[in-house]
C-alpha cells in the first residue's frame, strides 16, 4: 500500500505495474531492463519468492499518478543466479552469529549483463539529482527493513554511485567482442596472429567436418518448435554441469510470445535434424549471448555457436558489441577481450562495512593485475 505521506512505494509485483508507464522510464533498447523481460520472469515464477527472488521494486510516480522512476529490485535468501559472489560475506558473518540473508538485490535476475538499475522517466530534466534522491529512498528502506545490506549488480557508471552515498565498488572482469567496422569474420580473422587465426579455422571446420548447417532465427521466424527444442537444450546443459535450472519452459514461451523481436536463435541442424541451440537478446548496439545447449558432443560445437556465429551476426548487421556472459578465460583467444564490471554495495552494519571495504580494495588490485595480465595474450596483432 502506498504511503500517503510519499510518492514511491516498492512494489511486490511487477502485474501491480502499468507496462507503459515502466517502459516510459526506459532510455534505451537494452533487452533486460524492459517489463517483457522481467515479467516473463514473475510470471513463469523463475524469479519469485518461492525461489529465492521476492519482488520489492521501487516506483515513485508524479502528481498525475505517472511513473518518473523505478528500479528492479528483490529481497534475496541466497546468492544464486546473480554472477557476483559474496558468498565469502555470508559466511563471514555467520561466523559472527548474524544473518547476511535476506539482503536486498537490484539486478536482472540469472542474466549478468551491465546496464542501469535506476531508470528515471525522460521527462525529468535532471536525470543524475533525480537518480542520487531514489537511492537515497531506498537506501532508507534498507534500514527500515530486515535486510542486511543492499546490492546494484552489473552497473554502468561506477563513480556516480559512490558520490553521495558511501556505497562500495566491486569490479569484475567479463569478455567481450568489439567490432572495429569489419566488412566479413575473414577481415576480422586478418586482425589476429597467424597462431590464433589458424586455430579458429580449424575450430571453424567442425562445421564440415560434421555436415552441420546452422541457421538463424529472430522475431516471427522463430516457432514454438524452436523454442521447445532450445529448451530441451538448456536442460540437458544444466543437468550435465550439475547445475540449477533457473528459467523454466513457461519463461521462453513467454518470451516468445511477447519478446520475440529481442530474440536471435541459432540452431544446427545434422541432415535436417536439429542437434543444439544458442539463445541471444539484441539491442541496437549488442549482441547479449545467453545459453547454449546440444543433444550430441561434438568438438569445437560450442565455440561455433556461441562465439563465432555471434562475432559473424554482429559484422552482418553492424552490431558494435558481443557480450557472451559470464567469466571464461578461453574466449580470450577467441577475440573477446577482458573488460571491467562493476558493482555497488551498501552494509548496514558499520564493522561490516569496513571489513568489507578493505576486502574489496585488495580485491580491485588483484583484477587490475588480472586484466593486464590477459591483455598481454590477447589474440591480436601487435
Amino acid at each position: 500500500m502506498q504511503s500517503p505521506k510519499r510518492d514511491y512505494y516498492f512494489a511486490t509485483s511487477l502485474s501491480d505495474i502499468n507496462r507503459e508507464d515502466w517502459n516510459a522510464c526506459l532510455n534505451s533498447d537494452h533487452p533486460f531492463t524492459q517489463y517483457e523481460f522481467l515479467s516473463a520472469l514473475e510470471k513463469s515464477k523463475s524469479a519469485h519468492s518461492n525461489t529465492g527472488w521476492q519482488p520489492h521494486h521501487y516506483v515513485e510516480y508524479n502528481d498525475k499518478k505517472k511513473i518518473k522512476a523505478i528500479c528492479p529490485l528483490y529481497i534475496k535468501n541466497h546468492s544464486f543466479g546473480e554472477y557476483i559472489f559474496d558468498q565469502s560475506w555470508a559466511d563471514a558473518y555467520h561466523k559472527h552469529g548474524l544473518n547476511y540473508y535476506p539482503k536486498l538485490q537490484s539486478s536482472i535476475p540469472f542474466t549478468p549483463v551491465t546496464g542501469e538499475k535506476i531508470l528515471i522517466n525522460k521527462l525529468i530534466k535532471d536525470q543524475d539529482k533525480k537518480k542520487s534522491q531514489v537511492l537515497q529512498n531506498i537506501i532508507e528502506e534498507v534500514k527500515k527493513i530486515n535486510v542486511s545490506s543492499l546490492h546494484f549488480n552489473f552497473i554502468s557508471t561506477p563513480k556516480a554511485w559512490i558520490k553521495d552515498h558511501n556505497l562500495m565498488i566491486r569490479e569484475g572482469i567479463q569478455f567481450h567482442w568489439k567490432n572495429n567496422n569489419y566488412k566479413s569474420f575473414e577481415e576480422f580473422l586478418q586482425t589476429l596472429s597467424s597462431r590464433k587465426r589458424k586455430q579458429i579455422k580449424k575450430e571453424r571446420q567442425c562445421i564440415e567436418n560434421n555436415n552441420l548447417n546452422v541457421r538463424i532465427f529472430q522475431g516471427d521466424q522463430i516457432k514454438e518448435e524452436h523454442m521447445s527444442f532450445f529448451y530441451e537444450c538448456y536442460l540437458d546443459t544444466t543437468n550435465k554441469k550439475w547445475g540449477s535450472t533457473y528459467l523454466n519452459r513457461d519463461f521462453f514461451f513467454d518470451i516468445l510470445k511477447f519478446f520475440n523481436d529481442k530474440i536471435v536463435l541459432i540452431l544446427a541442424y545434422q541432415n535436417n535434424r536439429k542437434i543444439a541451440s544458442a539463445i541471444n537478446f539484441i539491442s541496437k548496439t549488442h549482441l547479449y549471448g545467453r545459453l547454449w545447449g546440444a543433444k550430441y558432443e561434438i568438438p569445437y560445437l560450442h565455440f561455433e555457436l556461441c562465439y563465432y556465429q555471434a562475432i559473424e551476426y554482429a559484422i552482418n548487421n553492424n552490431i558494435l558489441i558481443v557480450e557472451a556472459g559470464a567469466q571464461g578465460e578461453h574466449k580470450l583467444q577467441r577475440g573477446y577481450m577482458p573488460e571491467k564490471t562493476w558493482s555497488a554495495h551498501w552494509i548496514k552494519n558499520q564493522e561490516f562495512s569496513k571489513a568489507i571495504e578493505k576486502f574489496l580494495n585488495d580485491e580491485t588490485k588483484i583484477i587490475n593485475k588480472y586484466k593486464k595480465n590477459l591483455e598481454e595474450f590477447a589474440p591480436y596483432k601487435n
